[in-house]
């Protein structure tokens, strides 16, 4: 099962949503769930494409309206913080009045954050800049709730593929957005990105407003199949099992080492190449190719012949070599070499963490232990971009991918332990993208 993304990634938070099976079940027809899929693809597509559209070129953004580094990481922890705390709201409001009016608000509300942001460029106001992100944060849950309507409509067989759908979507538009983001600027300026994001979630919305039918239980398709429940899980409980709370430090200490990319890496990149927002939103999409090929094609294949924390070793390895050589960037190929490292070690971490954690707070914890891990990643995205822009702004450009290098270190050990208190532990395999 794959992440969460910084809901939009990298920022983006993505909350996994365990469904459990309901005791009563009655199939969805076949078409039905051939058409939700599709258009979750279609729509998590598009809203993914968006939002890569902007995130590589956000601290050019803030650093033309007279910001600095510390402004942008700043600015990306508004947005997290705001999507820390909508994303579970909007998933029990999703659970209340169905999934489909949660989808339509939350692109209702990317639209209108991206329309900001296309006049904050306008008017070079950084106020209005920071209300964007803060409006697309507080409405940050069509992922969710697409992930939450593939689950309604499969059963746990064929849950795995759907979802798998899900992640493609991601991958896909992640790897999409940056380099169509770079380009839109270098050919009709700063406000062209933003404006594309906006029509985009028009468009997804307008799709889901005449397409989409609604597949909670109690309001579509799924009626019959009975309402799932989800176990809540406290902390001290989730704590109390053996190996959670490693688990939730390597979830932070990954998550922390990955916002020093989407804070410092463009700046640095500039500063020390004079590379415009074209070449790095390459770089951004290189990255996102590397993390969707390992999802989608060798990620299962790795989790049936290898232990979960040997994957977990190399993943955080790869990620750190990455971060290093960033850091020590003195020629353009570097910065190639080691965007294939990141995006190949997260690609790796991002499903076998999420599935080593399930593996080991058993079936009737898993969803609530989840969710917790998933917070766990919030939070490092809320305090990461602060500590990266404050590193590049008072003590070099390298200095942010140096605290990331530590991060992966730390993990290092973490990992090392966990492998030898659990020598035995495996990932349950991790299919590959449908």
């Amino acid at each position: 099962m794959r992440f969460t993304f910084s809901g939009r990634p990298a920022l983006l938070i993505i909350r996994r949503m365990d469904v459990p099976s309901p005791a009563v079940q009655q199939p969805v027809p076949l078409s039905v769930q051939r058409r939700v899929r599709g258009l979750v693809f279609i729509t998590v597509f598009l809203d993914l494409v968006g939002f890569g559209l902007i995130i590589p070129l956000l601290p050019f953004y803030v650093e033309s309206m007279g910001g600095t580094a510390t402004t942008a990481g700043v600015l990306l922890a508004l947005f997290s913080s705001a999507q820390l705390v909508a994303t579970p709201l909007l998933g029990r409001l999703s659970d209340r009045v169905g999934r489909r009016p949660v989808i339509l608000l939350s692109l209702l509300g990317n639209a209108v954050s991206m329309a900001l942001f296309a006049y904050a460029t306008h008017v070079h106001l950084l106020p209005v800049l920071f209300t964007s992100r803060l409006l697309a944060g507080a409405t940050a849950g069509n992922l969710a709730a697409c992930q939450a309507a593939v689950a309604d409509v499969t059963d746990p067989e064929s849950r795995a593929a759907g979802l798998g759908r899900v992640g493609a979507g991601i991958g896909l538009g992640m790897v999409l957005g940056p380099v169509i983001g770079s380009q839109l600027h270098a050919w009709w300026g700063e406000w062209a990105p933003p404006t594309a994001a906006a029509v985009l979630a028009a468009a997804a919305m307008l799709g889901v407003f005449f397409l989409f039918p609604e597949t909670h239980p109690d309001h579509g398709p799924a009626k019959a199949r009975g309402t799932p429940g989800r176990k809540k899980v406290r902390l001290a409980v989730a704590l109390a099992q053996p190996g959670i709370a490693p688990m939730l430090a390597l979830f932070f200490l990954t998550f922390v080492g990955m916002t020093n990319l989407q804070v410092s890496l463009g700046l640095l990149a500039q500063a020390r190449f004079a590379w415009s927002e074209r070449e790095v939103g390459r770089l951004f999409a290189l990255m996102g190719l590397m993390t969707f090929v390992l999802q989608a094609f060798a990620i299962g294949w790795l989790t049936r012949k290898i232990r979960g924390f040997t994957l977990v070793l190399a993943g955080a390895t790869l990620m750190g070599a990455g971060l290093a050589c960033i850091a020590a960037a003195s020629h353009p190929a570097m910065l190639v070499v080691a965007m294939v490292l990141v995006g190949t070690g997260m690609g790796m971490l991002q499903p076998v963490l999420a599935s080593l954690a399930s593996a080991l707070a058993g079936p009737d914890l898993q969803g609530g232990v989840l969710g917790i891990a998933q917070s766990a990643g919030g939070l490092a995205r809320v305090v990461g971009p602060v500590w990266s822009g404050f590193l590049y702004s008072a003590v070099a450009p390298g200095a942010p991918f140096v605290s990331g290098v530590v991060a992966s270190v730390l993990s290092l050990l973490v990992a090392g332990a966990l492998r030898h208190r659990f020598p035995e532990a495996r990932p349950p395999p991790v299919p590959a993208k449908a």
